[in-house]
């Protein structure tokens, strides 16, 4: 933890028609491109490092979903993940596609239903810890599932915003790395200071509560918009990371993942937690890498 980490990647806001995003990205050069989808109470700065890892390989747009980050609310208040689906579609449709997709935990649901709905955006995707139905989930969703309650979550939200935010953030961590001690002190503090600063939005809390909604209804969503009903259309070649260490999303639904997702390649790292990409972002980058190579080896012309 001695080595400084890379600065967070610039910023800037992107008109995608009837939503403006914020997205940041690394610099121009390598043809393709990555998009990055952040989870519940995440932003873009959540993929800095792994961008960094993936800099020579991809050129990376990492984007604040609506409402978070430095993306504003939406206007119509939709904070579905079927809503943030189509803002990621308009943003990849924006950019160019197809694109390399990777979504952590809600961001993993959200990138699970762009690639069901829009296959013609979706080169690869790479899932960490998605957020897919489990009936069974571990405490943490238990939480969630409160926290979204009516009322509950309003109160919750009163009482958590009266604590400090540097307690409010090392809890945070504490849930999501199987280790915080890899928590580097800088980024403690652009995490601290960026908590700060969303308290003083006034649709913060409102888009907080209403992303955990989201999730919950998904989780028991019926027909073909279920997102394991989903997950089972994607045609895109797919990599999914569990940490057997997550708190979050229980590492058994590997097997589920294998059994629904076409053309899939699972991988769970012992040590990590619910943000891999974070917590061990260099790992995450090789097995990305696997899959990138993947799609590059032409095919043998037959005889």
């Amino acid at each position: 933890m001695d080595v400084e980490p890379i600065p967070q990647w610039p910023g800037r806001l992107v008109d995608v028609g009837d939503a403006s995003l914020h997205v940041r990205t690394t610099p121009e050069g390598p043809g393709e491109t990555a998009v990055y989808v952040h989870g519940l109470a995440g932003s873009a700065t959540n993929w800095t490092d792994l961008m960094g890892e993936l800099a020579g390989d991809v050129r990376g747009v990492a984007v604040d979903l609506p409402g978070a980050g430095y993306s504003p609310e939406p206007e119509d208040g939709d904070y579905s993940v079927a809503g943030h689906a189509n803002a990621v579609a308009r943003l990849v449709e924006h950019i160019g596609g197809p694109v390399h997709l990777l979504g952590n935990s809600m961001g993993g649901a959200v990138s699970v239903r762009v690639a069901a709905t829009r296959p013609d955006l979706v080169k690869t995707l790479t899932l960490v810890s998605p957020a897919l139905p489990d009936l069974m989930p571990r405490y943490g969703p238990a939480r969630v599932a409160m926290s979204a309650a009516p009322r509950l979550g309003e109160l919750a939200l009163r009482w958590l915003s009266a604590l400090p935010p540097e307690r409010r953030m090392r809890a945070t961590l504490s849930m999501c790395y199987a280790d915080v001690g890899r928590v580097h002190p800088e980024r403690l503090r652009e995490a601290v200071e960026e908590l700060r600063r969303r308290d003083g939005l006034a649709y913060s809390g409102t888009a907080m509560i209403e992303c955990a909604r989201a999730i919950v209804r998904e989780y028991f969503r019926l027909g073909p918009e279920n997102l394991w009903r989903q997950a089972a259309r994607v045609t895109a070649p797919t990599l999914v990371i569990y940490g057997r260490r997550d708190r979050l999303v229980h590492a058994r639904m590997a097997h589920r993942a294998g059994r629904v997702f076409p053309d899939v390649r699972l991988v769970t790292l012992p040590d990590a937690g619910h943000v891999a990409q974070m917590e061990y972002p260099e790992i995450v980058a090789a097995e990305v890498r696997r899959l990138l190579d993947q799609t590059r080896i032409p095919l043998r012309r037959s005889a």
